[in-house]
């Protein structure tokens, strides 16, 4: 039999795996020895975490990122080719979702070998499920451009889209930069534009509110270092 690949979703911050996540988890990384992940510390962190009677000394690690080459990843799969069955393990959510895991996904896929996604918190959907805005027609656009007149014309043209479109449209930023992202939204968006902020999801400090942007600007919250996900409604 060939080797599967399992999407292994991890938790969106430091936060109990089973609180959050399904028992078929626990039991499917309890199946695995090998695993392809960002970062080897952090992903053996959480299969100790969710999986403490695993030896650590049976895990196998392949590393992959964002800057990784399909030449470099290509041979990750190849012990499903003895049966073996292989985890892809996000940093913060699911595989494959603003996730480098995509590629050796699509790798999969060219092979036949079966892909298996798994259940767990993915903070985009999760963002998008609170938000009270358009879940109909939603469009994920990553991360908007760090220069400050590039970021404000890309908001504004996101503006636009969404009222041509009817469509929300979704964003994230780097943590630390969050102020910085709300301050320009705040200055770039129309007054009655909704802008939903989600923080922290699934954490104990979680955040998400809807306000259009004229009652943001009375708001006074800090997203500093919070994992965010802003949405915009026109």
């Amino acid at each position: 039999m060939i080797g599967k690949l399992y999407l292994i979703p991890t938790t969106l911050g430091d936060t109990e795996p089973l609180e959050v996540m399904p028992i078929s988890v626990k039991k499917v990384i309890e199946r695995l020895d090998y695993f392809i992940v960002e970062n080897e510390k952090t992903a053996r962190r959480y299969i100790k975490k969710i999986t403490p009677n695993k030896p650590q000394s049976s895990l196998n690690f392949m590393m992959i990122d964002k800057y990784s080459h399909e030449l470099e990843t290509r041979n990750y799969l190849d012990v499903c080719d003895e049966g073996i069955s292989v985890g892809i393990l996000s940093e913060a959510g699911v595989p494959g979702v603003a996730d480098p895991g995509a590629t050796v996904i699509k790798q999969a896929h060219e092979k036949g070998i079966q892909v298996i996604p798994l259940v767990g918190p993915s903070s985009i959907l999760m963002a998008m499920m609170s938000s009270g805005l358009n879940g109909q027609n939603f469009a994920f656009n990553g991360y908007l451009p760090i220069d400050k007149s590039d970021r404000k014309r890309k908001i504004k043209e996101l503006e636009k889209l969404s009222r041509d479109k009817e469509q929300s449209q979704l964003f994230i930023e780097t943590p630390y930069r969050n102020n910085k992202m709300l301050d320009d939204l705040k200055a770039t968006l129309q007054s009655n534009t909704q802008l939903c902020v989600a923080c922290d999801i699934s954490l104990p400090t979680e955040y998400i509110k809807t306000f259009p942007i004229q009652k943001w600007k009375t708001e006074n919250v800090d997203l500093h270092k919070r994992p965010a996900i802003f949405i915009i409604q026109a």
